[in-house]
């Protein structure tokens, strides 16, 4: 197979550099962004799996003469591997609470370039999820041994329980993201919860979604808050320098 990298970018360019693509003799798997450019690396990939070549290289104008209007210019690698690479370990996302929010965000979030995991103490709702889960009558437990770089999404059935696992979320300076689902008045309440633990709140969002919409319905908050999540980590340059977003 051939793994197709974009090594460097000039202007305006559908990927970034280092997005990468693998290339076989009848599959593709993962995108430098689509249209001539990939069709052209795709059709060059194949005639060296064809020739027996073993790298190329290729510097492609985005521009009228190949169909594209990025106006930019992109110089590619291409380069023959023996084995179908490991995949990306992509930046986790623990939810805590598997009631019908927290479902439907695990569901929204597994289709991004992130692992969701599904936490709760009960058993019976977590049998409804699909996906990664953690049945444990601990979950703060869960947030102190979180990997650096790991997010928290608070969507608990019990107020008293959100405070606590927030709480212990906030003690986590590297945590790119916290949400915590509520209201303003909720979050007045938990502001004056924290302050009494000497814990600030300037990182923490409340109601999650960012209130963008009156919509109640889970799946709605799912993608709101999905959006919300991907968008402050894409931002976020420490947790991205691991986040591989080709798969």
């Amino acid at each position: 197979m051939i793994r197709v990298t974009i090594t460097r970018t000039r202007g305006s360019s559908p990927r970034e550099a280092g997005a990468t693509m693998i290339v076989t003799t009848d599959k593709t798997s993962g995108t430098i962004g689509g249209g001539q450019l990939e069709y052209m690396a795709i059709d060059r990939a194949r005639q060296m799996l064809a020739r027996g070549e073993d790298a190329a290289t290729m510097d492609i104008p985005l521009g009228p003469e190949i169909g594209q209007c990025c106006g930019g210019r992109v110089e590619l690698s291409l380069i023959r591997i023996s084995e179908m690479p490991a995949p990306p370990e992509y930046p986790q996302v623990l939810i805590f609470g598997a009631g019908h929010v927290g479902r439907a965000l695990a569901r929204a979030l597994a289709l991004l370039p992130l692992r969701p995991i599904l936490i709760d103490q009960r058993a019976e709702e977590l049998s409804l999820a699909r996906g990664e889960t953690v049945l444990t009558p601990l979950p703060e437990a869960e947030i102190r041994s979180a990997p650096s770089g790991t997010s928290y999404v608070i969507v608990t059935h019990d107020h008293a329980l959100d405070f606590l696992l927030t709480s212990e979320a906030l003690r986590r300076m590297d945590a790119p993201y916290i949400g915590m689902i509520g209201s303003q008045t909720k979050l007045a309440q938990f502001r004056r919860f924290a302050g009494a633990q000497g814990l600030g709140t300037k990182r923490l969002t409340c109601p999650i979604g960012a209130g963008q919409s009156r919509d109640k319905r889970p799946e709605v908050i799912a993608a709101l808050t999905a959006a919300e999540i991907i968008t402050r980590l894409t931002q976020s340059v420490s947790p991205f320098q691991k986040f591989p977003c080709d798969s």
